[in-house]
């Protein structure tokens, strides 16, 4: 059988095809392709025309390859962002972006409703501005026409499935990074939707990954050249990453690396205690019903920026070549990653400069320098929320399992080691993927307990870097 996987970040996509043979996988990339942010009118949105057809035409090529053996399609995306169905089935206007401003501030207007620590209980999630809940509650607030003509909410993955199959769901794993999830009972709160005044009428059946959502409509197949189901896999990102790590032991971590970095341990329940509160982790869904206790760092966002940066002034950007010239600086400094001076700076160049000299650290020169200060700052943040980690859940960490993008930067992970004290597994690269897949192949009846994936082949090599 052979799965397609649609996989979007929030800097590209890519749809990848999986065969499994004899619990081997292989991997077939087949189409890959931006994504991109616009402004409009003061506004941030994701462009999802564009995406759309860029997810038809990666699952047109799968068919036009391999036909009638592909079984169904899983996709996967970053989280806490959603799109506006109206009462007959279109997409009111292009999904806003977590980067726009309009919810800067909105915290404190939240929190004189609903108490921090009571909010906490009930969804158990990091605060964040970017996070859905607030994003809802600013659109509330500004008395948003869209909102009021909406009929469904969807987020990103739920959105592309819709629009594939016409059916309506919110998967689990993504509905939980949106902070309206009751942690404990998996539903949307009441609590929090009456008190802020939410559409709670927006919101769709949670369903767990495994679970067919449709087949693809009539005019999708006549339109592509084939039929499959789509399945709800970790349709967050890194849910789906989280499922392609195999680990023996409980004493690990794991770092889902990209444009951001997310850290943490799977726990059996959500933690909800002052403790975990005050260290600003979030408790999130993963695909074996247990928890993700993780917390939201800036990652790969900071190089990702510096690249663009330079290469607008019309700069080599070799990041192969950067990462060799990062290991030979003698850069010392280092940044607080979380410091909201770098969430969407006009320069990040001048951010990270700006703040090496209001604490009187060395300013970068070179492309070597900004690339050594970002990952010794990321390695540096790392270390802290280890410690926050094992102070939270009781248990020691020994292992730091790292998955993504970011897993192929060699100094990033030497550095991680050495900070964390701890040995770090890097790879699988394609962990997104594979882990989306294996969800899909589970469904389907093709892999389990008794009969587990191999991993072999390109893009699903491990790396091991000792403290």
């Amino acid at each position: 059988m052979y799965y397609i996987a649609a996989d979007f970040g929030a800097g590209s996509g890519r749809v990848i095809v999986g065969c499994i043979n004899k619990g081997e996988l292989s991997l077939d990339e087949i189409h890959r392709f931006p994504n991109r942010q616009i402004n409009l009118g003061g506004r941030v949105y994701w462009d999802f025309l564009s995406l759309y057809e860029e997810l038809k035409t990666g699952i047109k090529k799968a068919f036009e390859k391999y036909g009638s053996d592909i079984k169904s399609i899983g996709i996967d995306t970053w989280g806490v962002d959603y799109g506006l169905i109206d009462e007959n089935g279109r997409l009111i206007s292009n999904p806003v972006c977590y980067r726009d401003s309009r919810t800067a501030g909105i915290l404190d207007k939240a929190f004189a409703k609903l108490p921090k620590d009571k909010f906490f209980s009930l969804a158990g999630n990091q605060f964040m501005e970017i996070n859905t809940v607030f994003q809802l509650y600013s659109a509330v607030l500004e008395n948003d026409v869209a909102l009021k003509s909406a009929s469904k909410l969807l987020f990103m993955p739920d959105l592309f499935a819709y629009f594939l199959t016409g059916k309506a769901v919110n998967e689990y794993t993504i509905s939980s990074t949106s902070q309206m999830l009751n942690s404990v009972r998996r539903k949307w709160d009441d609590t929090i939707f009456n008190t802020l005044s939410l559409p709670k009428n927006l919101m769709q059946e949670v369903v767990l990954p495994g679970t067919e959502i449709g087949r693809l409509t009539d005019n999708i197949q006549e339109e592509l050249g084939g039929n499959a189901s789509v399945i709800a896999v970790g349709s967050h990102d890194t849910a789906s990453a989280l499922a392609a790590i195999t680990a023996d032991d409980d004493e690990w971590a794991f770092i889902s690396s990209g444009t951001w970095s997310l850290m943490g341990m799977v726990t059996p329940s959500p933690l909800l205690t002052p403790e975990v509160l005050a260290s600003d982790f979030t408790n999130e869904g993963a695909v074996s019903g247990d928890i993700r206790l993780l917390k939201n760092i800036t990652g790969l966002w900071l190089l990702q920026s510096l690249v663009k940066e330079w290469s607008a002034k019309g700069m080599e950007c070799d990041y192969s070549k950067m990462v060799v010239e990062g290991e030979n600086s003698t850069c010392k400094s280092v940044i607080d990653v979380t410091d909201s001076r770098f969430t969407a700076p006009k320069s990040m160049i001048e951010a990270i400069n700006g703040y090496c000299i209001e604490t009187s650290q060395e300013v970068p020169q070179t492309q070597g320098d900004y690339m050594r200060l970002v990952c010794q700052s990321l390695a540096t943040e790392y270390a802290k929320v280890k410690t926050e980690l094992e102070q939270s859940t009781g248990r020691a960490i020994k292992t730091i399992y790292i998955v993504g993008g970011g897993s192929q930067n060699g100094l990033l992970n030497k550095l991680t080691a050495q900070k964390t004290g701890c040995k770090v597994v890097a790879g699988p690269v394609e962990a997104t993927a594979i882990g989306n897949i294996k969800i899909q192949a589970m469904a389907a009846g093709e892999l389990s307990k008794e009969n587990p994936l191999i991993l072999k082949g390109k893009g699903m090599e491990l790396k091991i870097f000792k403290p």
